[in-house]
């Protein structure tokens, strides 16, 4: 059982801390078997790969597992390389680790503000569900060349056509700055990044997988369990951006959500629903994470 030491800190056994991280590696290597297949023999995978190369981070990283701030583990002191990590102290207990808080939010206050203005806002925020994943449509718009080697399932004329028949209507800063130069004007909003906390909302499917991106970018303050969960989010939502995409990718086994018509319309929605409701799940547990480490960052200078 987990012991409370104070209001703040709670001691894992060595035997809990090391099965969660056990657990967490094999689950990482899961998720991340494809990738280091594929890099081994140099193919390629357009739904998969993203998530390691538009992210870019290695497996290595996702593989690693934290406790999350106000958890110490004990009798870990002597565990290496754990012991050698940037942004780990001793416990209160001999022989315990613990994620230095305190540090890491003085080093990184501006940049962890940010994410959880974007992570509260965002939450708070209404979803919106009538862009109908057009921006991956937009960032091929009367264009001969794609950042995709897979064919254009309507072919160029068709996919144009799509784009000329609908409201544009995308939120998200990191997808819109990919939209052609043609596209762009046609977007009813014109992001940036100044503006990325005030626009972004939990129906959006790429914000839904940057939960991922700001999980890890917080690195020892998120427990490795919150990470993870959001890796699987950002799969899933992946496979649905993709499958509504343009792009043909059924060879890879992901059948299309023809979102030009009425029925990939619903089907779209019913789905981005579903993510709109994850995503909120694990902004929430990203939060209170923070707010964990601002209340041990408290304790260690009482």
């Amino acid at each position: 059982m987990n012991v409370l030491t104070d209001n703040t800190t709670r001691v894992l056994t060595r035997e809990q801390w090391v099965e969660r991280a056990h657990e967490h590696e094999r689950r990482a290597d899961g998720f991340t078997a494809g990738w280091r297949a594929r890099k081994a023999s140099g193919e390629k995978h357009p739904i998969d790969d993203f998530l390691f190369t538009y992210y870019s981070y290695k497996p290595s990283v996702l593989r690693r597992w934290h406790p999350g701030a106000g958890v110490e583990m004990a009798d870990a002191a002597a565990d290496q390389p754990r012991a050698q990590w940037a942004w780990y102290a001793p416990g209160t207990e001999h022989g315990s680790l613990r994620v230095d808080a305190a540090a890491y939010l003085a080093a990184k206050r501006a940049g962890v503000d940010v994410i959880r203005r974007i992570l509260e806002r965002t939450a708070a925020r209404p979803a919106q569900f009538s862009c109908f994943g057009l921006h991956e449509w937009a960032m091929v718009y009367r264009q001969g060349e794609h950042r995709h080697e897979v064919p254009l399932r309507l072919g160029q004329q068709g996919t144009d056509a799509v784009v000329d028949s609908h409201s544009i209507q995308c939120t998200h800063y990191d997808a819109f700055r990919f939209f052609t130069p043609e596209a762009a004007p046609l977007n009813r909003l014109q992001p940036s990044r100044e503006t990325q906390p005030e626009l972004e909302q939990p129906g959006c499917l790429h914000a839904g997988m940057d939960v991922y991106k700001w999980a890890i970018k917080l690195g020892p303050l998120v427990p490795g369990e919150v990470l993870l969960d959001a890796f699987e989010l950002a799969r899933d939502i992946r496979w649905l951006d993709m499958a509504a995409s343009p792009y043909d990718v059924s060879g890879w086994g992901a059948e299309p959500v023809a979102i030009e018509t009425p029925e990939g319309k619903a089907e779209y929605v019913r789905r981005q629903r579903g993510f709109a409701e994850r995503s909120n799940a694990l902004r929430r547990r990203v939060i209170e994470a923070l707010d964990a480490a601002e209340r041990a960052a408290l304790a260690a200078s009482a």
